[in-house]
């Protein structure tokens, strides 16, 4: 990456050449996000114009509801309609030029939210205007005052989010929403004695199609002496898979060689994102084939085919033939891998926790969730997410953080490759609660689980909630928690993790993270050190500002103990208003929590004193 500093021509201030690296890698995390919007969208629209046979509207339901929260027309309306609408103003978000808001952010985040971003002069109106801009903010002869960079990064992170918002919701129209679902991961799940495919990257319209076409061609695949067809995930490409079709996963991101070392993977079909360059030259020791599906990525060497919405069970097809004739080349000597899987309970998302809690409590679901925070049941809520990093023994950050969470009574969410790395080490299934949950916690998921007999997974002891472009599902929680509370997201007790961040994608998650009011913990160091003023801007001032802090800790257990220190604060903070509410014996106190009637008691109120 070329960055500011590494430009001899040109010198800037210390504190502007820091934060003009970091800004440019939001900007970075945010084009890979929405990038990946825009295909969900693209597929959307081929569905529309009768072009993608082998898409459909999965989830009429959560078209409905979106369509609401984005003020369109529902009544009297036919899905495809509906998601025209819907589809178009995905686009608009992209290049609109009138002073609008972001539809796909404004349209989920609480009314103190928007009004902070406005007056601070962050809320974006277009993703690609945003990007756009803060890259010619950022070049040589422009902007070096350091604090105004940084708000134009955090413009770009908020357009990370609502980027996340279009690529999240469409997709669970046009696939269904995740449902708890029972799997396996680990490298064992790569089987010897069928054909094995490994879909790895972030775009579900790879991963979805190929295993259809899988199921299509087992025929195919036992004339060349192997039992079936096997798919297997590697990364976010198999977050989806695994969340709606229970494919296993194989591996996280920074161990994606291994699973070509076992020797036994006949093919890795790739998308875009987080796939290194180097399973090129490790597939080459190997039959393994590497093979490419879009234009925007292909690594030298490797077979490429293009994965059209208009062609895309016949280009799936190509793709699953690839691995059959790689099954005959196999070197049954070079066939090596541990003897070791574990069960993963998945498929968690607003509505799937909304349903569960309503077992308990079915006129105020999110309720379940905020008394036993007020009660002392649970501490909080944590999203632990992010990729692993090169700096750190693989996973050992992020088991570190989530130990010492749970066993101090903090309900965990988690997404992307810190969610393999839990799963992998059996965290994520029921069958771990009692080793490792605190008391709090273990009676809370008691409850829950006895109050939803029908959840023959059971309830594990982290809920897995998707892709890292799904920690907009992180974002709708706490959101929820908010109006559940009648309070703005920077007083809810949640916090959020990144124990071993390394992608720009990270970053920018973490930057909209801070700028919707939440602390994030940060355990590997962005290039701002040399920036006294960046360092305590996004430390101290952005707390100030939007109620949301970066923690940056290397120790992953002195990180836990501050993310549990700021969910102590925001929990005491609520209890001593509710008490003093209460004791009070106001109005306020009276009608309870529900932000219907207390804006129209507010609305009474003000009438009475005009």
């Amino acid at each position: 990456m070329l960055r500011y500093r590494d430009l001899s021509y040109t010198e800037n201030p210390p504190d502007a050449q820091g934060v003009v690296d970091l800004v440019r890698i939001i900007a970075g995390g945010t084009a890979s996000h929405s990038e990946y919007a825009r295909y969900i969208l693209n597929a959307a629209r081929g569905l529309l114009e009768g072009n993608a046979p082998n898409y459909e509207i999965k989830s009429p339901a959560k078209l409905q509801k979106l369509a609401e929260q984005l003020g369109i027309a529902t009544q009297n309306r036919e899905d495809k309609e509906i998601l025209t609408e819907v589809m178009k103003l995905g686009y608009a978000d992209f290049g609109r030029y009138q002073d609008q808001p972001l539809a796909f952010l404004n349209a989920f985040i609480t009314k103190g939210r928007s009004k902070k971003f406005r007056d601070t002069k962050v809320m974006p109106q277009a993703i690609d205007g945003s990007i756009t801009e803060i890259i010619a903010q950022t070049v040589m002869g422009l902007d070096s005052d350091p604090v105004n960079i940084i708000y134009g990064g955090l413009k770009n992170a908020l357009c990370d989010l609502g980027g996340s918002y279009i690529g999240t919701n469409i997709s669970d129209i046009l696939f269904g929403i995740p449902e708890p679902i029972v799997s396996e991961v680990n490298l064992e799940v790569i089987n010897p004695k069928m054909v094995n495919i490994a879909i790895h990257g972030h775009c579900k319209l790879l991963g979805e199609v190929v295993v259809t076409a899988a199921q299509l061609m087992k025929e195919e695949a036992k004339k060349v002496g192997a039992e079936g067809i096997n798919i297997v995930g590697i990364c976010c490409t198999d977050n989806e898979l695994l969340m709606r079709e229970g494919v296993y996963l194989a591996n996280s991101s920074i161990s994606q060689e291994m699973a070509i070392m076992s020797g036994a993977l006949d093919a890795m079909v790739v998308d875009i994102q987080c796939i290194f360059p180097s399973v090129q030259t490790v597939a080459e020791c190997f039959h393994t084939k590497i093979v490419t599906t879009e234009t925007i990525f292909k690594i030298s060497g490797n077979q490429n085919v293009a994965l059209n919405a208009d062609t895309a069970l016949v280009d799936a097809k190509e793709l699953v033939q690839i691995a059959i004739n790689a099954y005959k080349q196999r070197d049954s000597n070079k066939i090596n891998f541990p003897d070791e899987r574990h069960k993963v309970v998945a498929g968690f998302s607003l509505e799937t926790f909304t349903d569960i809690f309503s077992k308990v409590n079915p006129d105020r679901p999110i309720s379940v969730l905020t008394d036993a925070i007020l009660s002392g049941k649970i501490k909080g809520v944590a999203l632990i997410a992010g990729c692993n990093n090169l700096r750190r023994f693989q996973d050992e950050s992020y088991i570190a953080v989530l130990k010492e969470l749970i066993k101090n009574d903090v309900l965990v969410i988690t997404t992307g490759c810190s969610a393999g790395a839990f799963a992998k080490s059996g965290l994520m299934s029921p069958s771990n609660i009692d080793a490792y949950a605190g008391a709090g916690l273990k009676s809370f998921l008691k409850t829950l689980e006895a109050a939803n007999p029908q959840l023959s997974t059971g309830l594990p002891l982290v809920f897995y909630v998707g892709s890292c472009i799904d920690n907009s599902r992180g974002m709708d929680l706490a959101i929820a928690m908010a109006n559940e509370l009648s309070v703005d997201i920077h007083q809810v007790p949640y916090v959020v993790s990144a124990p071993e961040a390394m992608h720009e994608k990270a970053v920018a998650i973490g930057a909209y993270g801070v700028t919707m009011g939440i602390p994030v913990h940060v355990g590997s160091m962005p290039p701002i050190e040399s920036s006294d003023l960046a360092y305590g801007i996004l430390n101290e001032i952005a707390q100030d500002i939007f109620g949301g802090n970066l923690i940056f800790e290397v120790d992953p257990i002195i990180g836990a103990k501050k993310l549990l220190d700021a969910l102590d604060y925001r929990t005491y903070k609520l209890s001593v208003h509710e008490r003093t509410t209460e004791s009070n014996g106001t109005l306020l106190a009276k009608v309870g929590k529900n932000e219907e009637k207390v804006t129209k008691l507010m609305e009474q109120m003000y009438e009475n004193a005009i």
